[in-house]
């Protein structure tokens, strides 16, 4: 059978234990058309394995009875592939015990294309003009808030729409920020935009990008001055700091075989043309936090009732710094650079590897715990007790280095940056005492030569600086006598690192590391070997 709404009265899949809506689902979608509450852009695992989960427990409590229209700016290919599946989702918490819960979520009412010349983007112009909207939120991804290429220069995309105004923007933000106008000519209606994607004072980043088309806009005269004062001077549109987490991999083969040995047609991931894996399923570990400020101007959806927190600005920034720049996201990244240089293909295998442990451990307890701010509602040690002990090694997460490695330059200088700066502006702390962060560093620029430890050739991740690094280690041989001058202007780009590692004395250190991995085959696992 294939997956569909025939499926949610379906005796078979009952009887194997799938979680079925407990809603009438055409009615909500009918409700959700005439009074849409909540918009989501991006439909990734997250949003739909997390997000659209707790909703989906909402409305099963009867505590809301709309769903949640999702728009997807980056890749229209998800929106025919998931929309196909009369826009189900099967959710598959994936336990450490090895057990396996399945639910079928029918909580996203609708799938639409932010292509200005679809319909899609007519409906979502209506969408946005209904004074019942609440929230638009957000998952992204950190590149989806960049407004400059690597060279800090305007992206082509970007610099179309500042040109041309809110008429027909093509960059994603730009989608977004029309939309908000149409909000604002259907008479300047409150509304929350919620990011909600993994980086530091994302709401902050999300308001700062917002407002660079705005004033761009107001400055050549396409919209009024009144529309700068709507979006940056007054209480109708604010932008919520979040925190989330939950480990949310690519959809695996594994989960697809229980899926399809259930009676399940179709259950393979489908991979588009801008590289995206959109399948009819998601796969998601059972650990997860979603910290939200409570700043919403229309009303917001009951997610309280389901655990996730609403609290104050002040708290969300210390839980997400705890997180983003110590407790998980930096151990990751650590794990996703070292993973591929040592010819490993899933997160747990690592983990039984004492050498990347260590590592791991000095990085969070050592030389993160330190600098990190306890926020009250999560306790730091902890949290990484957690990660280390239970997340990470969970065999049944079926994570990759290659997938987290993705994007690695628009992700160093909030995982590791922050804290170099903590330790710059201590009075106890010497940041030349760091070691893992530098090693890390170093890891990635022999990451980018695309030769791993044993000296043979790997498929380097998707990154938006690919094609202006790694030229630089075009030359590249093991036991060749590497140029460290030519890496130096990359080492003080502080957009990069979050800090100039040349002014601050870290660059050095950068560069013997390197140098020590670049040596010989074996040479990255011996230079790991040495910290102690």
């Amino acid at each position: 059978m294939k997956l569909n709404k025939a499926s949610l009265t379906n005796k078979e899949l009952i009887a194997a234990g799938y979680q079925m809506p407990q809603y009438d689902v055409k009615v909500m979608a009918a409700k959700t058309k005439a009074a849409p509450k909540w918009v989501h852009l991006g439909a990734g695992n997250i949003f739909r394995a997390f997000l659209a989960a707790h909703h989906q427990h909402l409305l099963n409590e009867g505590v809301t009875d709309t769903g949640i229209i999702v728009a997807e700016g980056y890749d229209d290919e998800i929106v025919d592939i998931l929309s196909s599946y009369d826009n189900l989702t099967i959710n598959v918490t994936l336990k450490e015990n090895g057990q396996v819960e399945k639910e079928i979520l029918a909580s996203v009412s609708d799938y639409l294309k932010m292509d200005t010349d679809s319909a899609d983007f007519d409906t979502l112009k209506e969408i946005f003009r209904k004074s019942s909207l609440e929230m638009v939120s957000m998952t992204i991804t950190e590149k989806g808030y960049s407004l400059v290429d690597g060279l800090g220069n305007l992206i082509s995309a970007v610099q179309t729409d500042f040109d041309n105004g809110p008429t027909k923007p093509v960059s994603y933000l730009g989608k977004l920020v029309a939309l908000l106008y149409e909000r604002f000519q259907a008479g300047e209606l409150p509304i929350a935009l919620v990011s909600m994607d993994n980086m530091s004072h994302n709401g902050e980043k999300l308001q700062a990008s917002v407002s660079a088309y705005v004033d761009a806009w107001v400055e050549k005269g396409l919209v009024p001055a009144t529309f700068k004062t709507y979006v940056e001077g007054s209480s109708n549109v604010t932008f919520p700091w979040s925190m989330i987490d939950k480990i949310t991999p690519r959809p695996d083969a594994a989960v697809q075989a229980v899926l399809e040995e259930d009676g399940l047609e179709k259950m393979f991931p489908s991979k588009t043309l801008k590289n995206t894996f959109a399948a009819p399923y998601v796969n998601g570990e059972e650990t997860e936090y979603l910290i939200i400020e409570d700043e919403f101007p229309n009303g917001r959806p009951h997610l309280d009732k389901t655990g996730i927190i609403f609290t104050d600005r002040d708290t969300v920034n210390k839980v997400e710094t705890m997180k983003v720049t110590t407790c998980l996201n930096p151990l990751h990244t650590c794990l996703a650079i070292f993973g591929c240089l040592l010819d490993y293909t899933s997160i747990y295998e690592e983990m039984n590897d004492e050498d990347l442990v260590k590592l791991i451990k000095i990085l969070g307890y050592r030389e993160g715990l330190p600098v990190v701010i306890n926020p009250g509602i999560i306790n730091p040690k902890q949290f990484i007790d957690e990660v280390v002990e239970k997340r990470l090694p969970n065999p049944f997460i079926p994570d990759t280095p290659q997938r987290i490695a993705s994007d690695t330059s628009q992700k160093l200088s909030v995982r590791f940056g922050e804290t170099i700066k903590s330790y710059l502006n201590s009075d106890v702390l010497d940041v030349q005492e760091l070691q893992v962060i530098p090693l890390v560093f170093a890891g990635w620029l022999r990451y980018l030569t695309g030769i791993d430890d044993q000296g043979e050739r790997f498929d380097v991740s998707s990154d938006p600086l690919l094609d202006t690094l790694q030229p630089m280690f075009a030359d590249f041989e093991l036991g060749k006598e590497q140029a460290d001058r030519k890496v130096y202007a990359v080492l003080s780009n502080s957009k990069i690192f979050g800090v100039d590692l040349v002014k601050i004395g870290l660059a050095e250190k950068v560069l013997t590391f390197f140098n020590k991995m670049s040596t010989a085959p074996g040479a990255i696992r011996e230079t790991i070997q040495t910290i102690k």
